[in-house]
């Protein structure tokens, strides 16, 4: 695929780069002033920290004057210009940012005595955040959002237990514009500080070549391996996700290489889209740099970044360990091959390159020393250029970083518009106390128990995941759901309940019946896009297990735990994938009967279901079954013979 077709395909699927195709003048005007947001976001990082407020309003104003130029109204509207109404909508955005920085300390002296232009410019700003979200991120944040304005003003009218005293109109606009508790809350605060460094380091590792060196990389690794091909889209997804949070985005760069791959050997088409799709949005749970969510894990849950990376990774090595568990026994099933060394890139040219990979080291260096999320990031993007100057083919021109800090800048629009709208979906929580009265009503629906509360939360969860990016779905149910498992008698902690709801609202991308990961790659693949989706469901299967596990055994999260314990966790959920997987697929040391298949899946639940004699029930039905295949393998060799 061509970049041009690639850039179409991922617009296609994620509005969130649906860019108009801007030239001349145009093009470069809206680059410069991406570039300006950028260095702007540095300076404050790195220099002159404004008050909060003022900061957040001066990032939304970026944001939303930047999303009016690049974004059209319609995908039928994406042309080369810009309509007069976009130019004014674009002015409008700006203004309201600006609105804060020039009327800060008046604003704060008339605090519950706002003035009739306080609530215009915040009743414009409310509008300008709905109508940006709806451009930029999809129509599913901007009716979530709407829903619970609504639910705010006319709380008077609702039935039951969501009944409250409603919220005028005054109230709600000047909750949304004009506190900590609205657009400018905790979501876009994280947007303005931690996210937006990191997007733009991304950008920056991605012009120095290291996403193609990934590629290269994983051929090397994992070409010549048995079902090769698929390996490969697993070990560079994995790596991609270091760079890019965008799970269609992953789908549409590793799978346009990939997926052509796997089919070429002989897997199927919907499997080859599936591995795919389930792979790309396994790189958001794939530390050191998760999606977007995961900082605001970190702040919602009050824990160091680098404690929440260190969380994830036992759980995300699972992850890619299951879907390569299902790709090697397809591969045995179907007696697919690896690829041939006149395939494959060359070793010694690839190894040479290994040094690309120091600025990810650095990082997680600087966040394990405790530096803060913002200059590890700075200093992050500093090594990037650094190590790229060691080779001339890597070495980043004046061009080049004009081209990074633009590319950052426009890869953190739809996080602006997302968390903005998040924030207010906060605000309404905290206005009519609806989290509490959802969380009470989740526990009484479960009964009090841990096992229907957190099935209850996952469908939730998936069911916000539909359209709705991970950052929004993640805001919302922490909110309300994650509450609701935290206040259950079982002591489950505040970190493993946020991961839960983190998790199951980024497989929400992979979960028909709206996938829109196993979608792009359905497109890629040439397959049914629906038959991939359950495909996909069926690949990734383990993302539907680990976060029931760290729930019941919080040593996968390294909580309160030594690495002896957690290993041993992570060997009986590695085994027991292994079971399932071979249940699912139907092959372990030869084809399984339809009685195999139930005892290894079966088995392989047991195994990862924490206690004693699970494990043990279900390490002796996979032994036995293991035992028995290798008897009857002899035989037949010894027949042959």
């Amino acid at each position: 695929m061509s970049q041009a077709e690639i850039e179409e395909m991922i617009g296609k699927y994620d509005p969130d780069f649906n860019f108009r195709p801007l030239e001349g003048i145009l093009k470069t005007v809206t680059a410069g002033f991406a570039v300006l947001f950028s260095l702007y976001q540095l300076y404050v990082s790195f220099f002159t920290p404004l008050p909060d407020q003022v900061h957040r309003a001066v990032h939304l104003s970026f944001g939303l004057g930047l999303i009016f130029l690049l974004y059209p109204s319609t995908k039928k509207g994406k042309s080369g210009r810009i309509p007069w109404y976009d130019y004014l909508l674009s002015m409008l955005g700006i203004g309201v940012g600006l609105y804060w920085l020039l009327n800060y300390e008046a604003l704060f002296t008339r605090i519950g005595n706002f003035t009739t232009v306080d609530m215009i410019v915040g009743g414009i700003a409310v509008l300008l955040v709905l109508i940006a979200a709806l451009r930029v991120v999809g129509i599913a944040i901007v009716t979530i959002t709407v829903i619970f304005l609504l639910y705010a003003y006319f709380g008077e009218y609702m039935p039951g237990f969501l009944e409250h005293r409603g919220v005028s109109l005054e109230r709600l606009i000047s909750q949304m514009y004009f506190t900590p508790e609205g657009i400018l809350g905790t979501p876009l605060m994280v947007s303005a500080s931690f996210i937006f460094l990191f997007l733009l380091f991304g950008s920056f590792l991605d012009k120095t070549g290291v996403g193609e060196y990934f590629n290269d990389l994983s051929l090397v690794v994992a070409g010549r391996r048995i079902g090769g091909p698929a390996k490969v889209t697993i070990f560079s997804s994995a790596l991609q996700g270091t760079i890019s949070g965008s799970s269609v985005a992953n789908v549409v760069t590793s799978g346009a290489f990939t997926i052509p791959m796997m089919k070429r050997i002989g897997y199927r088409r919907e499997f080859a889209g599936a591995v795919e799709a389930s792979s790309s949005t396994g790189g958001q749970i794939m530390p050191p740099i998760m999606g977007a969510a995961a900082f605001l894990m970190a702040e919602f849950t009050n824990t160091p970044y680098y404690q929440v990376a260190l969380a994830a990774l036992i759980p995300a090595l699972l992850y890619f360990t299951g879907i390569w568990i299902m790709v090697h026994f397809e591969a045995k099933r179907q007696g697919l091959r690896g690829l041939r060394s006149d395939e494959l890139p060359k070793r010694r040219a690839v190894l040479k390159n290994l040094y690309l990979l120091i600025p990810i080291a650095a990082i997680i260096g600087f966040l394990m020393s405790g530096m803060s999320p913002e200059r590890s990031a700075i200093y992050g993007i500093l090594s990037v250029i650094a190590v790229g100057a060691i080779r001339k083919a890597t070495r980043m021109s004046f061009k080049d970083i004009l081209s990074a800090l633009a590319a950052g800048a426009r890869s953190a629009l739809g996080v602006v518009a997302a968390t903005a709208c998040a924030g207010m979906i906060v605000g309404v929580v905290t206005l009519t106390g609806i989290g509490l009265k959802f969380a009470n009503g989740l526990l009484d629906l479960a009964g009090g128990l841990l096992l229907p509360t957190l099935i209850l939360t996952m469908l939730a969860s998936l069911v916000l995941g539909m359209g709705t990016p991970t950052t929004a779905n993640y805001i919302i149910t922490s909110t309300i759901a994650a509450p609701a498992i935290v206040a259950l008698d079982y002591p489950v902690p505040l970190l493993a309940a946020h991961m839960f709801v983190f998790y199951f609202g980024i497989v929400a991308d992979i979960t028909p019946p709206v996938a829109l990961a196993s979608y792009a790659a359905s497109g890629i693949a040439g397959s049914k896009p629906l038959k991939t989706g359950v495909e996909s469901t069926r690949v990734a299967i383990a993302a539907f297990i680990i976060p029931f596990i760290f729930v019941y055994q919080p040593q996968l999260l390294l909580i309160d735990t030594n690495w002896m314990e957690a290993a041993g966790v992570t060997v009986t959920a590695v085994i027991g994938m292994i079971g399932v997987g071979a249940g699912l697929i139907g092959y372990w040391i030869r084809r399984l009967h339809a009685i195999e298949r139930v005892i290894a899946v079966a088995a392989g639940l047991l195994l990862i279901i924490p206690g004693l004699i699970t494990d043990l029930i279900g390490f002796g039905a996979l032994g036995a079954m293991l035992i028995l295949q290798l008897v009857q393998r002899r035989k037949q060799a010894g027949g042959h013979g």
